[in-house]
């Protein structure tokens, strides 16, 4: 589930990574809420085989009608466009979903990824390390940390609420005790380099 706006050059990089997930079987919908993008977000979708809602409502409602349209899943994983996970993030989401599911957490437990900028440099690396401190400090990753949550959890929060920060308010409704620091990172464009 990934929230668009004029991103056809952010999202590229962000489906490519969600392609070995495919072929594990973790992802199996891929769905774009679009707020109304005039660039060609929606053939970029189209061609990658997305479910592309397109919808002048605000981010909130957005992403609620995103996770509505992710039928086949009981899951859902909600990244900002351009993020990219790393290399190897699948085999760590199944142990995490096959840990939930062995101790029966699905309506109790999300996770989160760790972050990372591309660069070479200090800028990257201080602001890697200042998102790391913040997520250990507040329990609470931001949108661009991503989320894995359970549909059934997901519901039960009552899901995302209208407004732009609809991300935060979800986040807070689940506290920080539900949710895990998965080691796997999702790659930003960084800073600029020192």
């Amino acid at each position: 589930m990934i929230p668009t706006l004029d991103s056809e050059r952010e999202i590229v990089p962000t489906l490519s990574a969600l392609v070995s997930g495919a072929a594990a079987g973790i992802v199996r919908d891929v769905v774009l809420a679009d707020g109304g993008s005039s660039d060609e977000t929606e053939a970029v979708a189209d061609a990658a085989g997305c479910i592309f809602i397109k919808s002048g409502a605000d981010l909130g409602v957005r992403l609620r009608m995103g996770a509505q349209a992710a039928q086949r899943g009981d899951w859902l994983l909600f990244l900002d466009p351009g993020g990219m996970l790393e290399e190897g993030w699948t085999r760590e989401v199944r142990k995490f979903l096959d840990t939930i599911a062995r101790a029966g957490d699905a309506d109790r437990r999300a996770a989160t990824f760790r972050l990372a900028y591309e660069g070479f440099g200090v800028k990257p690396r201080l602001a890697e390390a200042a998102a790391s401190a913040r997520l250990a400090l507040t329990g609470r990753p931001r949108a661009e940390h991503g989320l894995l949550i359970s549909k059934l959890l997901y519901q039960k929060l009552g899901g995302h609420q209208k407004g732009g920060n609809a991300h935060r308010r979800l986040v807070a409704r689940l506290g920080r005790r539900r949710i895990v620091k998965l080691r796997s990172r999702v790659l930003l464009a960084g800073p600029a380099n020192s």
